[in-house]
């Protein structure tokens, strides 16, 4: 009876072991979602070429942020690409010519693919509220890796980061005037990165 009793001991000790260690990495993991507030949110982007460059803005669409006291733990941010804006030309005519290419079959295809998605997968800390994040960035339907630094902060029910991606279009299909698919382009040529300076503001649930 008595080693039967201590068996019976054994195992509801190993019992309350293991639910302690649940509860322990059940907490840990747990995460708060942020919400993206759109009407405070931007994106800049910049684009260059031999004889000069354009830049503006674009929309998000939506987007949530998982984080744990300021440590993102995942996220998705959705891009509105049908929000191109061009904020440098000041002709009207030209700004417009530049917005609809863009927007046409040989940059974005913004019919076709309205929206551009990145998927936040880690987030390592660097010096303070300085991190690298990793992550997968789809454009026109294809998805690649990438990572950029952001600097992230907590207050309150308030998360935001701030920070710039740089992006190289070649790896997503957009090849109008890539030296890296024509060759002879001269002062033609349109650089295949592009930088997207992003500040975000996103609120508790």
């Amino acid at each position: 009876m008595s080693k039967k009793l201590s068996i019976l001991g054994r195992m509801k000790l190993a019992l309350v072991v293991m639910t302690v260690i649940f509860a322990v990495f059940s907490f840990k993991a747990k995460a708060a979602d942020y919400v993206v507030d759109k009407g405070v949110s931007a994106v800049k982007w910049e684009a260059k070429k031999v004889t000069g460059q354009h830049n503006g803005t674009i929309s998000f669409a939506n987007g949530s942020i998982a984080a744990n006291n300021a440590v993102i733990t995942g996220g998705t941010l959705v891009i509105d690409m049908k929000s191109i804006v061009d904020v440098d030309l000041t002709d009207a005519g030209y700004n417009k010519k530049l917005i609809g290419h863009l927007s046409s079959e040989d940059f974005f295809a913004v019919d076709k693919f309205p929206e551009a998605t990145l998927v936040v997968k880690k987030a390592t800390a660097v010096s303070g509220d300085d991190y690298k994040i990793s992550g997968d960035l789809t454009i026109k339907g294809v998805t690649n890796p990438i990572e950029f630094n952001a600097k992230v902060k907590q207050s309150g029910d308030k998360l935001s980061a701030d920070g710039i991606m740089t992006v190289n279009r070649a790896k997503f299909g957009v090849k109008y005037g890539s030296s890296s698919f024509f060759q002879g382009l001269g002062d033609k040529v349109i650089y295949d990165d592009f930088t997207l300076a992003f500040s975000i503001v996103a609120s508790k649930k």
